[in-house]
């Protein structure tokens, strides 16, 4: 999927969510925990109850790798489903990967090659040579970690150097020459706020991959003001508050109101920015 694209899909349903499918059998459905292929058939209802609302789904791989071959097989199905019925949604691999050039390279082949997914998180701690390797697929994405929105962000991504550049902000001046606004995103963590305004100084053209909506207490209202671009370079997640709207027989009714009700938020973001 071209940047283009991702744009029109956003203009057209006038929404920028992205769906983290964070799923957690302990906390699904009780009805569902039983079955062989749970973690599946829990990712196909939410997926048919939400695609109207959203434009990208994100796998967390964490959740899936967690339960052996048998996540892993849910994650490609989930993946395949999705491909298959919505095919203008955005698929995110958050794998957070990255390392040495070779193993990058077999990194980048197992998502883009055989995984089939869109996009995929990676880690830019150890340089360009790490990232360099997902880069080679065209129409495929890598969205690079900039500024998080966990505590621990503060242990290394917010220091600064003698001349006062924070790391975060280092990362994104090197890593923007490594690709372009067309095959590279950054995740930046809801939770930031104002902090957009710094990000967007940088790299005012890439779309940011925004976690930390819903759940996590960040706010909507301020992440449009300060990360909202000219073709609005926001996928902003949100995982627990929809997925887990309900643990009953209701659960995928429910992801559909709560999906439904960030996308009319959207919208107004949207018109506000004359988007």
């Amino acid at each position: 999927m071209t940047k283009e694209q991702l744009f029109q899909q956003i203009t057209h349903k006038r929404t920028f969510l992205c769906v983290g499918l964070d799923t957690d059998l302990a906390k699904m459905p009780t009805h569902l925990r039983e079955a062989d292929d749970a973690l599946f058939l829990f990712n196909q209802a939410i997926v048919d109850a939400t695609a109207p609302y959203c434009v990208a789904y994100k796998p967390n791989l964490a959740f899936y790798e967690c339960y052996g071959v048998k996540g892993l097989a849910a994650f490609e199905r989930t993946v395949a489903y999705i491909k298959q019925h919505y095919p203008d949604h955005l698929v995110i691999a958050d794998a957070k990967r990255g390392d040495i050039g070779n193993t990058s390279t077999m990194y980048a082949q197992s998502f883009f090659a055989e995984g089939h997914v869109d996009a995929v998180t990676v880690a830019p701690y150890m340089g360009e040579d790490s990232v360099k390797p997902f880069l080679t697929y065209e129409g495929r994405w890598v969205i690079l970690l900039a500024a998080t929105s966990n505590k621990g962000a503060l242990d290394f991504q917010m220091t600064a150097d003698a001349s006062g550049e924070r790391l975060f902000e280092k990362v994104l001046r090197i890593s923007k020459d490594w690709g372009s606004s067309e095959n590279m995103m950054y995740v930046v963590g809801a939770t930031r706020g104002s902090l957009f305004s710094d990000v967007r100084r940088i790299v005012p053209h890439h779309f940011l991959l925004v976690p930390g909506i819903g759940a996590q207490g960040g706010s909507l209202h301020e992440v449009c003001q300060y990360g909202m671009n000219e073709q609005c370079g926001l996928l902003v997640n949100s995982s627990r508050a929809i997925i887990y709207a309900s643990t009953g027989l209701d659960f995928a009714d429910a992801a559909a109101k709560a999906a439904s009700e960030v996308q009319q938020q959207m919208d107004e973001k949207l018109k506000a920015h004359g988007l």
